[in-house]
């Protein structure tokens, strides 16, 4: 069965903003990795006591840091691939909530955008 294409979508103008996300994300996850055992590789060289260590309480700020990062980046590349099930499925681009378009510049400000702005405003309130 064929996708139902969305009037007014360009297809592959969404797939093609969708992939360069995707490959931005990796790339911050990627990165990200690199911080977080080069964090925990310095201080293995170092023995660190925390308790006393004035530099320890730091190190475990940043290494906490960086792996809230992480997470954030591998939720959001989870987000990127159900909008790229959405575009093959011909749901992408429309509000999850209310069904209405989501407009193409908050899509491209935020390539997997779940609703549009109205729906977005009222669920931070």
């Amino acid at each position: 069965m064929d996708a139902f294409i969305p009037e007014g979508r360009d297809v592959p103008a969404d797939r093609e903003r969708l992939a360069a996300e995707r490959r931005g994300t990796e790339a911050r996850i990627a990165a990200l990795h690199r911080d977080f055992d080069a964090i925990v590789a310095a201080n293995a060289l170092v023995a660190v006591d925390d308790e006393h260590d004035p530099e320890g309480a730091s190190t475990a700020f940043e290494r906490a840091h960086v792996a809230s990062l992480l997470a954030r980046a591998r939720d959001h590349l989870d987000e990127v691939d159900r909008a790229l099930e959405r575009l093959e499925r011909g749901g992408y681009g429309r509000c999850e909530r209310c069904g209405e378009p989501i407009p193409p510049g908050r899509l491209e400000v935020r390539p997997a955008a779940t609703t549009c702005v109205r729906c977005a405003a009222g669920a931070a309130r």
